[in-house]
């Protein structure tokens, strides 16, 4: 081997590290969360919004970038390439503009951990895997691309609905969203085309190519492990907030949840309430309790699901701590509390349907309305309300 051998084979492997390292350590466009500040400027920004999003996304996104790499690692011709990628991309546009526009949602853990099994799949493909370690024939590979683009359009279609989408402009949104995918898709498979290439006419590529197959196996593995892990933190969940809720169960507030019938002979309510949560939105309503004090709750959709979040925010607290009381799927709710502190207390509520879905709510006991302020039995300390992370209607 040459000595300018040689500088090849470190140059074009550096070049390689730093293209996988960008790639898996890039800040992902979308997160499992969004603050309020980011949704606005979306919705001000509009279509052109959705666009950007769906191309950074793409960029950044390793697992989606790793498959496609896989793909066309062994590609030399250009007809070849375009019919691989096509079908990815007919495969995740489909799920994508499919599951956003009907709402299917999807725990963005275990798809993601479906999608860095894909990344394992293409590169055991591209050694030639089934055939050596199976003994077997290996599937169509269109038709695997084509499958495994359906389950990474899922991926998509769980970021996207993060975003708030508008359900006058919602095709528009998808769209503009899966319009940026490609557009970033592009960018990447022609960088990623210009680094094979240049490595292609090396002596070295065959056994490089190996390595690099075996090393996308492992990340992917990596990825399917970590993914697996969150989602196993996000199911276990309450589990640990309710053995945390024990252990300090003389600092907790007393919830205890009843029948509309039990509750409907026991209290006479003193305020009904209407509330609508907008198509893919989500609201909070509060009202202010003082510590001590015992209030009745009651509210219904009608027929709707929503996620709510029923909680607590001590007055004065700067440190967005919150604590939970109930949290569940469900068309309605009733119940009474005392509060343990003096703070805010009620409900956030996450509509993931296509239309607006209203709330009655209905409220009795001794506590405060924050459009206005009611008389108390006896004199109670002042309360102030809290910042919250939701859209909160009053």
């Amino acid at each position: 081997m040459t000595v300018e051998n040689s500088k090849n084979i470190y140059r074009y492997s550096y070049l390689l590290i730093v293209f996988l390292l960008l790639a898996l350590f890039s800040a992902t466009a979308l997160s499992h969360g969004m603050s309020e500040a980011e949704k606005q400027s979306i919705l001000d920004g509009g279509n052109w919004s959705y666009l950007w999003l769906g191309a950074t996304h793409m960029l950044s996104g390793y697992d989606h970038l790793a498959f496609v790499f896989g793909i066309i690692f062994f590609l030399t011709s250009f007809r070849d390439i375009a019919k691989y990628v096509t079908a990815f991309t007919v495969g995740h546009s489909i799920t994508l503009i499919y599951a956003t526009f009907n709402a299917i949602q999807l725990n963005y853990f275990l798809i993601d951990a479906i999608i860095a099994l894909s990344v394992c799949y293409i590169a055991f493909a591209n050694i030639d895997g089934f055939r050596k370690y199976l003994n077997v024939r290996p599937p169509n590979m269109m038709i695997m691309i084509l499958s495994l683009g359906l389950i990474h359009g899922f991926g998509l279609s769980t970021r996207l609905q993060l975003l708030p989408l508008s359900e006058d402009q919602l095709l528009m949104n998808i769209i503009s969203f899966n319009f940026g995918v490609e557009i970033g898709q592009i960018t990447a498979l022609a960088g990623m085309l210009l680094l094979l290439t240049a490595w292609r006419h090396t002596h070295f590529f065959q056994r490089f190519s190996v390595i690099v197959n075996y090393s996308l196996i492992l990340l992917g593995g990596f990825l399917f492990l970590m993914q697996m892990h969150g989602y196993e933190h996000v199911a276990n969940a309450p589990e640990l907030n309710a053995s945390a809720q024990t252990v300090e169960a003389s600092t907790k507030s007393a919830v205890q949840v009843n029948t509309p019938e039990y509750l409907s002979n026991k209290v006479e309510w003193k305020d009904e309430l209407t509330i609508i949560i907008p198509a893919r939105g989500d609201k909070e309503y509060k009202i202010l309790v003082p510590e001590g004090s015992h209030f009745f709750y009651s509210w219904a959709t009608g027929g709707d699901s929503l996620f709510y979040d029923f909680h607590g925010e001590p007055s004065g607290d700067t440190t967005g701590s919150f604590q939970t009381f109930e949290k569940d799927t469900k068309t309605e709710a009733t119940g009474e509390l005392t509060a343990a502190f003096t703070g805010t207390h009620g409900w956030y509520w996450k509509n993931n349907t296509r239309s607006p879905v209203t709330i009655s709510l209905k409220l009795a006991g001794t506590y405060q309305l924050k459009d206005s302020v009611l008389e108390m039995a006896k004199p109670e300390p002042a309360i102030e309300p809290t910042k919250t992370t939701h859209d909160s209607i009053f």
